[in-house]
């Protein structure tokens, strides 16, 4: 950062479940109402877009730890679920232990004002919770899914939380759930605008919970009602319900874009979209393949826009390689924060690149998943797969599809990248033999993707 540019505001928007060529910007063809996403089509006009971004998971929770911690998330128990589910509740050992410097922590510790407004994910009160890892407010849910106009989990429990004085309560309030978080956000920014102004910047967690199921526009609160005992939604949803999903969400987007600008912070806010992971089944995806709890590029790559006038040139793309962990350590360096040396970040920060979009640098990324005993490699153009007991070598580049096995041709590459493979792996944590995986539908359901 240069030394001309006082500290930003941050706001991290992390929408739920969207596929890679959902945004108009990223390919996405139009709704029958139009486009689906002009307020973020035009943020990346006006900032960065980056085409070969990831996120740390193909599922929600374990992103969502490294997010907060700018590390891999297997170092943490809570992380190995697949993902925590709502009958972890009561648990003292699924969640982000408090004691871990977090992002907002450490950017609170700084001098920041932080919040989170959306969903959480990562254990439950009083054992966990946003108000003890770094969070000053708090408005959401907990649990990974929850009706969109109930407010309900998996369970039938409800689940909107709300802090006051210092802890977080259960609350009741009426209303669309995307609408609320977006008036929330709002609300938000123009509370935290004088501090702003005067040198006191706030880090804002947006995180909807859209577009994940149920499949509920805010035109379908009679809905709610009919699919109550199953919110996983197996018998409704279609892809024209889904892209207005979308859309509520950008509107939301809108309007809180139009609040930074009427308070003055627009320049100096560092805006940052993306993605817990892959689409699920009404996603486009195009042209990746898989979705959701796979490894293929389907489940990992993900949208990833960043805007901040003071810094960003408008109209620009990158290709550099990163993934969730890498925004964390960039919020923290564009905030001028160290990270914790008891606790050293795998990420690696992108500010260089929000400078100078034509910076690139080397970034191997690496995943595992006890589903189906998945594990990834990207490294450079190359990328090492295994799903179940099979092995795969794609060039990305020439195969975004992952069709074309390459390693029967190339052996010696694909040994070299399975050793790369073992060695990061061998410096994780094991994955615990009681870590759970929990899958909404099978193929008994619907067939595969």
């Amino acid at each position: 950062m240069t030394a001309a540019v006082a500290r930003p505001n941050i706001i991290f928007i992390v929408c739920d479940d969207i596929g890679f060529a959902d945004l108009g910007c990223y390919g996405g063809r139009d709704a029958r109402f139009g486009p689906v996403s002009p307020v973020l089509d035009e943020l990346a006009a006006r900032g960065l877009k980056f085409t070969q971004g990831y996120s740390n998971s193909p599922v929600c929770s374990p992103t969502r730890f490294a997010l907060m911690t700018g590390r891999y998330q297997y170092r943490l128990r809570g992380a190995a679920e697949e993902p925590i589910n709502s009958k972890s509740r009561g648990s003292t050992t699924l969640g982000l232990p408090p004691e871990h410097p977090t992002l907002p922590s450490l950017l609170r510790a700084s001098g920041y004002r932080t919040a989170l407004i959306g969903k959480w994910h990562m254990g439950y009160p009083p054992s966990f919770g946003p108000l003890q890892s770094g969070y000053e407010e708090f408005f959401g849910p907990m649990a990974g899914g929850v009706d969109y106009f109930t407010h309900c989990n998996f369970t039938g429990a409800h689940d909107l939380w709300r802090s006051h004085e210092g802890v977080e309560e259960e609350h009741a309030e009426e209303g669309y759930l995307t609408d609320l978080i977006s008036d929330h956000a709002v609300d938000y920014v123009q509370r935290m605008a004088t501090g702003a102004r005067a040198g006191k910047p706030f880090f804002l967690s947006l995180h909807y919970t859209a577009p994940h199921w149920p499949w509920e526009t805010r035109d379908d609160a009679a809905l709610a009602q009919e699919i109550k005992n199953n919110i996983i939604h197996l018998q409704g949803g279609n892809i024209h319900t889904y892209q207005r999903m979308i859309h509520h969400m950008d509107e939301g987007i809108g309007k809180l874009m139009a609040t930074l600008q009427a308070q003055g912070l627009s320049e100096n806010t560092l805006v940052v979209f993306t993605s817990d992971n892959g689409g699920e089944r009404f996603s486009d995806n195009w042209p990746l393949v898989g979705g959701k709890m796979d490894l293929t590029e389907g489940g990992i790559r993900v949208p990833w826009i960043a805007h901040w006038p003071a810094v960003i040139a408008p109209g620009n793309c990158s290709e550099q390689h990163c993934m969730t962990m890498d925004w964390s350590a960039t919020m923290l360096a564009v905030a001028g924060v160290a990270a914790d040396p008891a606790y050293p970040l795998d990420g690696i920060s992108l500010l260089s690149v929000l400078q100078d979009p034509r910076q690139s640098f080397k970034r191997p990324l690496h995943w595992r998943m006890k589903h189906r005993s998945q594990r990834a490699l990207r490294d450079g153009d190359w990328k090492y797969l295994r799903v179940d007991d099979n092995e795969y070598l794609f060039n990305l580049p020439s195969d975004e599809r992952e069709r074309a096995n390459l390693g029967p041709l190339e052996p010696e590459r694909l040994a070299a990248m399975r050793q790369a493979w073992e060695e990061w792996n061998a410096t994780m944590p094991a994955i615990p033999p009681d870590a759970t995986v929990s899958l909404g539908y099978s193929e008994k359901d619907m067939p595969q993707r």
